[in-house]
């Protein structure tokens, strides 16, 4: 019996040891399932907050790429710096008027085929359903810095921005340093890089135009290079233009080997010998126009591949383009006095020395009278000059008040 008892109390202290022993597991199989729901349910918190992060990172675009949304930080140190607008529709409407005639910002990841044909699209209808002041776009091309660019300043000075806008196309990766308050500020756009005598040149003013035709009220298009001023001021230069029936490509026939002898039989039979002509790179067009050029691929082509390397595509795509086509609604002359005066590839330069009260009246009130709209003949036939070298900055701006009247 004792035997038996001890037997009992064995088996009560094994079954009591099991029963602890099974609770003991389920205590800890019930805290690692709490364990691993807390885990799961921390992590969902994390991810869904990781989630909103990344969403307002990228639907704020704070970030800049080469694709078509794109906005950067801004560092202003009372500088000019290149701003980019949010692409975000939910907080600005992408398809207003406001957006559409008028880029707010002029940096874009367009490419020239993109951009070409976009600022070619023109609109059938001829009322416009805004407010529009004709504007003049002054497009520069240059290679880097503008030195006489307190000139321009001055002459742009007080007047209505919604007369004119300020296209610059400089070299890849020059960065124009202008103040904050300059009108030249942020006005650069995307650019590629340029050759003298080459079709880039070409290309260059036809990504002028194409950019400024993005602005719906940009009517009138004039060509200028860093070593350009303006002989007469803003209100005098404004009306002049706007008020022109015609452009002006400058188009003539020169018999020379620095004409004819340029020609290439090649492009026959869509250009032909008779056809071909010489003028100036520095134009100036109405927006009908300049929609035209931008849009042309036939006769571009045929200039891009048989207009070199001793024929320069900028002094004869244009003139032959427009005396071909387009006569009667030329000006037949450039509005840009440049001095050919000298041989060589090059006009004459003017440095400070040259810089006179009576230089610039001769240009001002130039001796051979020319056309305007027909019925009327000016000695107002230059509007800008060129080149000007930087150290006649000076004593233009000594003079411009008193002579040029800005």
């Amino acid at each position: 019996m004792a035997m038996q008892k001890s037997r009992g109390e064995k088996d009560d202290v094994e079954i009591k040891s099991a029963i602890s022993s099974s609770v003991k597991d389920s205590s800890v199989s019930l805290l690692r399932v709490i364990s691993i729901l807390i885990i799961f349910v921390v992590g969902v918190v994390i991810g869904l907050v990781s989630s909103s992060h990344v969403d307002r990172y990228f639907t704020t675009g704070e970030f800049y790429s080469n694709t078509k949304a794109s906005a950067v930080h801004i560092f202003d140190d009372g500088n000019c710096v290149i701003s980019m607008i949010n692409n975000n529709c939910e907080k600005e409407d992408c398809l207003s008027m406001k957006s559409f005639i008028r880029p707010k910002i002029l940096t874009h990841g367009l490419s020239d085929e993109e951009l070409f044909w976009r600022a070619s699209l023109v609109p059938k209808k001829d009322e416009f359903p805004f407010y529009r002041v004709p504007k003049v776009a002054f497009m520069f091309l240059t290679r880097g810095p503008l030195p006489l660019l307190p000139l321009w300043e001055r002459f742009f000075k007080g007047q209505d921005k919604m007369k004119y806008s300020i296209y610059v196309h400089a070299l890849p990766g020059f960065q124009l340093n202008v103040t904050n308050s300059s009108v030249f500020c942020r006005r650069q756009i995307p650019s590629r890089h340029v050759e003298w005598g080459t079709v880039s040149l070409v290309d260059a003013e036809k990504r002028l135009l194409a950019n400024a035709l993005l602005d719906f009220s940009n009517e009138r298009f004039v060509l200028l290079s860093e070593s350009c001023i303006p002989v007469y001021n803003f209100s005098i230069v404004y009306k002049y233009l706007t008020g022109s029936m015609h452009s002006f490509v400058q188009s003539y026939d020169d018999p020379s080997r620095y004409g004819r002898g340029r020609y290439n039989r090649r492009m026959q039979p869509d250009v032909k010998l008779a056809d071909w002509r010489k003028g100036s790179q520095w134009f100036e067009l109405n927006r009908y126009f300049a929609a035209i050029i931008v849009a042309d691929t036939k006769y571009y082509s045929i200039f891009k591949k048989h207009c070199r390397p001793s024929c320069y595509p900028d002094e004869h795509y244009l003139p032959t383009f427009f005396h071909k086509f387009y006569g009667a609604m030329n000006a037949n002359r450039t509005v840009t006095y440049v001095d050919w005066a000298v041989t060589g590839p090059h006009p004459r330069t003017f440095s400070a020395v040259n810089v006179t009260e009576d230089f610039i009246q001769s240009i001002r009130n130039n001796a051979t009278a020319c056309s305007y709209n027909l019925k009327q003949t000016t000695n107002v036939c230059y509007l800008f000059a060129r080149k000007f070298t930087p150290d006649a900055l000076e004593p233009l701006l000594s003079l411009s008040s008193k002579v040029m009247q800005y």
